[in-house]
């Protein structure tokens, strides 16, 4: 049982759709974009293979965000899958989706954009990739790392000073987002200083099952780049009129980000031989340097990186939401679901997924997050899309989107597909992925005694 209004301060509800938008838009438009094109192309080969990928990554998006605006129009709550695979699964199913996003859903999504922030800073500013001497000599890997731990504190202290404030730092961090993006897909096609006869440069990967699994595991890290497709529906407790602004936030959000990522894929294809490209973290500072020159490589790494604050504040946003709701379920720590009295928000869950992020900065090494992420936030949302089939049945009257059954079976069986092969062609993170999420069976069972405890 929920705690009751009486027992426990209830988040505020202040988000109209244009915050919802701009939040989904934050979440999507993050580390991924900005940093998987070169080391997608380094294993793809082909410039054309990598664009599909990211189209066809796109429509899978687009599928989870219909099955999630139904759900979320019928559970307008703060958590998202939690709480829908909870009431229309199982309560242990949803504590395990709750338990991954605690440490993986967005704490490590905070701290794959801090460590790409200070990667494309790093780019503008070379000298931060030398060792610093104070009386003890820092390698260029210590500061970056440091970079990107004063970055998260930064926002964490932002965000406990209440949502509106939050949401008002949000906005201006993402619309500038865009607005950099458009900027760039722009000039840098204006300037006709690419060759369009990069985009059929490289070889085809052979028709055989070793191809499959690298197109799996890419199509995994093109995934976790459009994570956050289902952001507003973490929010349902704080939203005006959830019916209708959720499921339309994530449409619209989906579809604005596909669009803006085939934009940004075209120009850095354009701008960049293959041979060039492959391997590089910082593509679009590289990109800006090929089509308008060193000058505005660095002016383009600069915003870039301040473009990847709005991901980490709205991952700093939405993440401690299902903390609160898992701990309003006696699911979780206690602490997790107080909410302070003045900023209405849930200050102690947001430091702890600060200081998760930080660790994971400086404990993680790039590529390993980036597939340990991708195969553990695979999991639960087929898990929800799932739900959608049961919710049809149980609550006709609830809202229907277009697209039903076909999109949720576009969405099961890519998600599955994708999970087998990245687990194949890169097995030790994807079972360290699989560990976390054994490891929640016997927590959920703990704090199941805890309770009952506590209610005798």
């Amino acid at each position: 049982m929920a705690v009751s209004e009486k027992s426990q301060i209830e988040l505020g509800k202040s988000l109209g759709l244009a915050s919802l938008i701009n939040i989904v838009v934050a979440n999507m438009i993050g580390a991924g974009i900005f940093t998987t094109s070169g080391l997608l192309l380094r294993d793809l080969n082909h410039p054309l293979l990598m664009l599909v990928l990211w189209l066809l990554g796109g429509i899978v998006a687009f599928c989870g965000a219909l099955s999630y605006g139904e759900l979320g129009a019928a559970f307008p709550k703060a958590g998202g899958e939690y709480y829908f695979l909870s009431r229309l699964f199982h309560p242990l199913v949803g504590f395990l989706s709750g338990w991954v996003s605690f440490f993986v859903g967005f704490s490590a999504p905070i701290a794959t954009s801090a460590i790409g922030f200070s990667e494309y800073l790093a780019r503008a500013f070379p000298g931060l990739g030398q060792p610093l001497n104070l009386g003890i000599i820092f390698g260029p890997a210590i500061i970056k790392k440091s970079i990107a731990v004063v970055v998260i504190l930064l926002f964490t202290l932002i965000h406990i000073q209440g949502l509106k404030p939050g949401a008002r730092v949000q906005n201006v961090l993402t619309t500038g987002k865009i607005g950099l993006i458009l900027f760039l897909i722009i000039i840098g096609l204006a300037s006709s200083k690419g060759n369009w006869a990069n985009f059929s440069s490289g070889e085809w990967l052979p028709a055989d099952f070793s191809s499959l699994k690298v197109i799996g595991l890419s199509l995994m890290w093109i995934m976790f780049a459009y994570s956050g497709w289902n952001a507003s529906a973490y929010l349902g407790s704080e939203i005006k009129k959830p019916r209708k602004n959720l499921p339309l936030s994530l449409l619209l959000g989906t579809a604005v980000v596909m669009l803006l990522y085939l934009g940004l894929n075209i120009l850095f294809v354009y701008a960049i031989p293959p041979p060039e490209m492959k391997g590089v973290i910082s593509v679009g500072g590289l990109a800006a340097g090929k089509l308008l020159g060193p000058g505005w490589e660095i002016f383009m790494s600069i915003m870039i990186a301040f473009a990847l604050f709005s991901s980490i504040s709205a991952f700093i946003i939405i993440g401690p939401r299902v903390y609160y709701a898992m701990a309003a379920d006696k699911l979780f720590f206690p602490f997790a679901a107080k909410v302070n009295p003045v900023t209405r928000v849930p200050t102690l869950s947001i430091w702890l997924q600060g200081i998760i992020a930080a660790v994971i900065v400086v404990s993680g090494t790039f590529e390993h997050i980036l597939t340990y992420m991708g195969f553990a936030l695979g999991i639960f949302p087929i898990l929800a899309v799932l739900c959608v089939f049961k919710l049809r049945k149980i609550y006709p009257e609830n809202l229907k989107l277009p697209g039903f059954p076909v999109a949720q079976i576009l969405y099961l069986i890519a998600g599955v597909s994708i999970l087998v092969l990245g687990f194949l062609q890169s097995p030790r993170p994807s079972l360290i992925a699989l560990l976390t999420v054994v490891a929640g069976v016997p927590a959920y069972f703990l704090f199941k005694l805890f309770k009952k405890k506590n209610s005798t």
